[in-house]
């Protein structure tokens, strides 16, 4: 007995997606698993997440990156740097 698999690659990890294990999020397939925040790594869920250029984020980080940056086209480590060297 083989298990058939999707030609769908993992857009987090590159990794063969089985249907089981399979979450399409605008088209883009994800394991589980890789469905987490950017930031902090916390698991996701398509009602707690967000995302900016094709990087996700749970909703406290998204939040969170456009207070301290003003908008969002910085990213975490952009912001933290800026404010590193910017007493």
């Amino acid at each position: 007995m083989s298990f058939t698999g999707t030609l769908d690659k993992c857009k987090a990890c590159d990794k063969t997606v089985y249907v089981v294990d399979l979450l399409t999020l605008e088209g883009i397939p994800y394991h589980k698993n890789c469905f987490k925040c950017s930031h902090c790594k916390g698991y996701l869920t398509m009602s707690t997440y967000s995302s900016m250029d094709g990087v996700l984020y749970c909703k406290p980080h998204f939040e969170q990156l456009f207070k301290e940056s003003g908008n969002f086209s910085k990213n975490f480590q952009t912001v933290y740097n800026y404010k590193q060297h910017n007493y």
